[in-house]
């Protein structure tokens, strides 16, 4: 699958309102700490790939964590990629195993998420460490439904009142890497 997403920089709570006016539906917040790796045997700077162990604390419910792999981004009007992700039942092994193998902790990144269901697709409004506000708007579809899904997107993101054009295509990794140098 696709994970096809456009983020923008936003003010959170005029956006909050606009969803509700639109008819979003809130489904929940979060709290993610995202640990990035580097590889052994080659650099994912470079190669425009990830691999993360992502700790979410939802609000309501349990603890849970996943291992993410991201591919490399697969056109420029979005950033689309593909992506696997699975649930770990056992944080501190899988650290074991990633360490083991070679790789190690490049990053972390902290963000406090809302979660929306907006007219099939998830919008999230993210409050991140160190960056500030954005929203991503994004839905998983075979390749075959990029290029549909992106304009559908675009459409929903106008609605919203924001401009598709002041897109950011660098992860929040990216960007505070970035602002660090």
């Amino acid at each position: 699958m696709y994970e096809v997403e456009l983020k923008l920089r936003a003010d959170y709570e005029a956006l909050r309102g606009r969803l509700t006016t639109a008819g979003a539906d809130r489904v929940e917040s979060r709290r993610q700490v995202d640990t990035y790796y580097d590889a052994p045997h080659r650099s994912f700077a470079e190669t425009d790939e990830a691999l993360r162990i992502r700790r979410e604390e939802p609000t309501n419910g349990d603890d849970v964590t996943k291992l993410t792999y991201k591919g490399p981004l697969v056109e420029a009007a979005s950033k689309t990629r593909e992506e696997h992700e699975t649930v770990v039942d056992d944080d501190e092994a899988l650290q074991g195993v990633l360490a083991g193998l070679g790789f190690e902790p490049a990053a972390t990144v902290r963000k406090d998420r809302t979660y929306f269901s907006f007219e099939g697709y998830t919008v999230v409004l993210d409050a991140v460490d160190g960056l500030g506000e954005f929203v991503e708007i994004e839905r998983e579809v075979p390749e075959a439904e990029v290029e549909a899904a992106r304009e559908e997107a675009i459409d929903l993101l106008e609605q919203l009142g924001l401009d598709p054009d002041d897109q950011i295509r660098t992860s929040y990794l990216g960007l505070l890497l970035a602002a660090d140098d």
